[in-house]
């Protein structure tokens, strides 16, 4: 029975593990790399962090409109460190985001890889861009409104930018 036991708590801490690793670091170049992959798809890129009361509330919203437009994408970078890795795929499993592109800052000064999102972000959560089907990028601080979030979607939708 204790082998069993063993056994069981090594598989966990495995897929625990394997889970972590899914969430990629955000690295200078990460937010060019990310919009460039989408080559001007519509897509929402999210920034949060799981100390952020008003991150979870964005998420939870963020997860309701994944699972009513499966395939909307929904890129979600979280703002802490690698070390806090395991709690943050915790929260992207609780509000189902286990399809979701997900991202960790990877990078010591927290500022350079802000600047390289958006030079006049100074770290204010939660922080959502709409990217739109061509260039057009909509930044957002703080929850986003459900209303400005239709608005986009039908926007998205009709192949307005």
């Amino acid at each position: 029975m204790r082998r069993l036991l063993l056994a069981f708590a090594l598989l966990l801490a495995a897929a625990a593990q394997a889970e972590d690793t899914a969430l990629k670091p955000f690295v200078p170049g990460s937010a060019k790399a990310i919009v460039e992959a989408r080559a001007g798809h519509p897509f929402i890129l999210t920034f949060w962090s799981v100390d952020c009361v008003h991150c979870r509330a964005e998420l939870e919203q963020l997860a309701a409109l994944s699972r009513a437009h499966p395939a909307l994408d929904v890129v979600l970078v979280s703002t802490d460190t690698p070390e806090a890795s395991r709690e943050v795929s915790e929260v992207l499993r609780q509000y189902q985001f286990a399809r979701a592109e997900s991202w960790v800052f990877a990078d010591a000064f927290a500022e350079r890889l802000r600047f390289q999102v958006d030079p006049r972000w100074h770290g204010e959560l939660p922080r959502t861009y709409l990217h739109g089907p061509g260039r057009k990028v909509e930044g957002i601080t703080g929850k986003i409104d459900p209303q400005r979030l239709a608005h986009w979607l039908q926007a998205v939708s009709d192949g307005r930018d």
